[in-house]
């Protein structure tokens, strides 16, 4: 199975430190965001990791090389123009295949062991959830009794982590668009699957949340 990491957003409410840093690779404890996510994903198993990549895309690229040091190899997928969330992927299918493949924002940091129940799925999408944070109180998605992803409270907020099957993007189109409606349609089918982490977990989105991320990191 691969892997892609979605890291071409520009991180707008995290500067000034994004003016010459791209969001990924923020420092937090002893490592870059980005980092975090190819050392969890070479632990389980995960050889080949695609990154889409836009904002300060050369950053990213040549810091991170050809991924040998993680033992890993990446392969990267570069974006004049920011596609999204779904145009993103879209862009990366000659990259990532035909398979299912695990999907993850590069501005999340999570101890989040990725489960049996994601690596197994065979649904078109399986989701991880997390308690909503106060700054996003309304949540995202419901799981029903059987952990098929629902649009039925109680909600619970999207963690940015997912196992994506490509089919979902048979009828889309090159350009710029979100993942989220096609993800909307597959529940609509009763066809994605989720499951609820209660663990830590942090989207560094502000300069506040990357300040809560490194107090945490030291306090283990």
């Amino acid at each position: 199975m691969k892997a892609m990491i979605l890291a071409a957003g520009e991180g707008r409410r995290l500067r000034p430190l994004t003016e010459t840093t791209p969001k990924p690779l923020l420092k937090a404890g002893n490592h870059c965001l980005i980092e975090y996510h190819l050392l969890a994903l070479k632990k389980i198993g995960i050889s080949e990791v695609i990154i889409n990549l836009s904002y300060l895309a050369e950053n990213i690229s040549s810091f991170l090389g050809d991924g040998a040091r993680y033992g890993l190899k990446l392969r990267y997928s570069f974006e004049p123009i920011m596609l999204g969330t779904g145009g993103g992927i879209f862009n990366a299918l000659s990259l990532l295949g035909k398979e299912p493949f695990l999907l993850i924002s590069a501005d999340i940091w999570s101890d989040y062991a990725y489960s049996d129940v994601l690596l197994h799925s065979n649904n078109e999408a399986h989701l991880v959830l997390v308690e909503n944070p106060d700054y996003h109180t309304r949540g995202d998605y419901g799981l029903d009794a059987a952990g098929m992803v629902v649009r039925v409270a109680p909600l619970y907020t999207f963690a940015g982590i997912a196992k994506i099957n490509p089919k979902i993007f048979s009828h889309s189109a090159v350009g710029n668009f979100s993942i989220a409606p096609l993800i909307e349609a597959s529940i609509a089918k009763q066809k994605v699957s989720g499951e609820l982490f209660h663990g830590a977990w942090f989207n560094v989105g502000t300069l506040q949340e990357l300040e809560k991320l490194n107090k945490h990191l030291s306090d283990l």
